[in-house]
């Protein structure tokens, strides 16, 4: 008879709130559009209004694109769609292209069929003293149509969601709030320069955030891997202000891959349950602990693989000093004199490919000198043997904005 034990996902140990995860970000965007567009369905085929919680920025671009993509070429209506937006940047003018209103309208609105009065943004144009009658009026018509059904979320790189700043009260309402410098630097890209990014913010509290019925978090790419995994995986605290959403009963990270690189289940998969013991997966084991545990590959022990969650690998593979050996030499394969593969030759351990040969390498260097002080050598050898070797000047383009 089988255990109860064995029907336990271990993953669910370590992720406090459920994860989707997809190969890249049109198929979690496509994932999410589908949701969207389900909800809005169902409550067509009963006659009654969806109340959507909308993000800007650039993760839901692509969600947009996609709900575009549904009304145009699939008939999707939104006109039972009510839209509550997130946040703006104070003082802005709704027309500036920076502002969200804009940006909402540019990606979503004017492409839809959506009745225009249920379109609400918060205003960055009302002067200070009418800033928290707005405030208050905002969160009345959120109630007054019923509460927001499916909110959509993006997450900052400092944890934030909406513009709700590390230390944000979980009880926090909609107001005016202060953007941490990491935040204006992440969204200096819209504007010519930092400085002209605004210092505050207008944004929907945590509290108003966590009423929504359902929550949807998008985040690609690798800058969002740590702050997704203190999230999911980390303990409640209004220092990441993501992590507040453990607290909610139907919330998803929807992710693509490399957002989920430190998750568990991608860092550390022995941790999560029974895997296959392969040379990669070996190999990415004993690294990470070599580099967690500060020590050289060849001086570790069989007591670092048991304190380390290893101890299956031990039993499977023999002792520290035959796993280390192993690994010290798969480590050591991927040292090369010949950095841009050894031109007919038959290499199937070479970290690069023989053929073709030569080729055409492009080397990013954010600045003149990192190509040389960085990888001077490398540099060199795949000028000497033949390849046609380039570096973008990518220094020029960041300084001239």
């Amino acid at each position: 008879m089988q255990s109860p034990a064995a029907d336990i996902n271990l993953i669910d140990a370590f992720e406090r709130i459920p994860v989707k995860i997809f190969p890249d970000l049109k198929q979690g965007s496509l994932f999410a559009a589908n949701e969207i567009a389900k909800l809005v369905r169902e409550k067509q085929s009963r006659n009654e209004k969806c109340v959507l919680g909308l993000a800007t920025g650039s993760t839901p671009k692509t969600l947009y694109a996609e709900l575009v993509r549904m009304h145009k070429q699939e008939g999707l209506s939104f006109k039972n769609v009510i839209t509550f937006n997130l946040d703006e940047y104070y003082p802005i003018d709704k027309d500036a292209w920076q502002s969200y209103n804009s940006y909402m309208h540019r990606n979503f609105f004017d492409h839809i069929d959506i009745d225009k009065k249920n379109i609400h943004i918060p205003n960055g144009e009302l002067p200070k003293e009418e800033i928290k009658k707005h405030f208050a009026e905002y969160e009345k018509q959120i109630e007054e149509a019923g509460g927001i059904d499916l909110q959509v979320l993006g997450i900052g790189n400092n944890g934030h969601i909406g513009f709700n700043e590390p230390g944000s009260s979980i009880y926090s309402k909609t107001r005016l709030i202060s953007l941490e410098n990491s935040t204006r630097l992440a969204n200096a890209y819209e504007f010519a320069n930092i400085s002209q990014v605004p210092r505050l913010a207008v944004t929907m509290g945590i509290s108003a955030i966590l009423k929504a019925k359902k929550i949807i978090l998008l985040a690609w790419g690798p800058a969002k891997a740590p702050v997704v995994q203190k999230a999911v995986e980390g303990h409640v605290t209004e220092q990441v202000p993501a992590s507040l959403l453990q607290q909610h009963s139907d919330c998803i990270f929807v992710l693509d891959e490399s957002a989920a690189a430190e998750l568990t289940r991608n860092e550390s998969p022995w941790l999560t349950g029974e895997i296959e013991w392969s040379s990669k997966m070996i190999k990415k084991a004993v690294v990470n602990m070599a580099l967690k545990l500060k020590k050289p590959v060849l001086s570790l022990t069989n007591n670092d693989y048991n304190e380390f969650g290893l101890g299956d690998l031990i039993v499977e593979e023999g002792d520290a000093y035959e796993i280390n050996l192993q690994v010290f030499y798969l480590l050591r394969d991927s040292i090369t004199g010949w950095p841009g593969g050894k031109p007919e030759a038959n290499l199937p351990s070479h970290p690069e490919r023989s053929n073709p040969y030569p080729k055409r390498v492009l080397i990013f260097s954010p600045h003149p000198d990192d190509d040389i002080i960085s990888m001077g050598g490398t540099f060199q050898r795949l000028h000497d043997q033949g390849h046609d070797v380039h570096v973008p000047n990518l220094w020029q383009y960041c300084c001239d904005g």
